[in-house]
């Protein structure tokens, strides 16, 4: 999440709540799991997808 690039849209929140929040202060989104459940992982794809700004970055660790 780069919250420089956030614009607050909330997309995120509304997409995955369990894993986006927004703060009180100026509406930015924050990341309450940065290792979300696997069952969410298609709606965190969408999150990503949806957010306006491009603040989202969804990165996979693979080990080999």
């Amino acid at each position: 999440m780069d919250a420089e690039r956030c614009v607050g849209s909330g997309m995120c929140v509304l997409t995955v709540g369990e894993v986006f929040d927004q703060r009180q202060d100026d509406g930015k989104a924050i990341v309450l799991r940065p290792e979300p459940p696997a069952e969410t992982r298609d709606s965190v794809r969408e999150a990503v997808d949806l957010c306006p700004a491009a603040a989202i970055v969804l990165t996979t660790d693979r080990r080999l």
